[in-house]
């Protein structure tokens, strides 16, 4: 795992080192989002590649529809 070193300014901005932005295709305007795990912040570019191999990570059963729509026929129920 590479390490560099950066500082954070007054205003809380931190520099994303540019070899990191190339290869994470990182361009101004890019959004992140952040995250902590175990004690480690983690900065997750939304790219469109992202966004891409997010796509099917949620399937199975129940879907949250069926989970919606059980929801709701219990609340007319009432």
């Amino acid at each position: 795992m590479e390490t560099v070193k950066g500082s954070v300014t007054s205003k809380g901005q931190v520099v994303i080192p540019v070899q990191f932005r190339r290869r994470l295709g990182i361009r101004k305007g890019t959004q992140v989002a952040f995250s902590e795990e175990n004690g480690r912040l983690i900065v997750q570019p939304i790219t469109a590649d992202f966004i891409r191999k997010l796509r099917g990570s949620l399937k199975g059963e129940p879907s949250a529809l069926d989970i919606l729509m059980e929801e709701r026929k219990r609340e007319r129920e009432l």
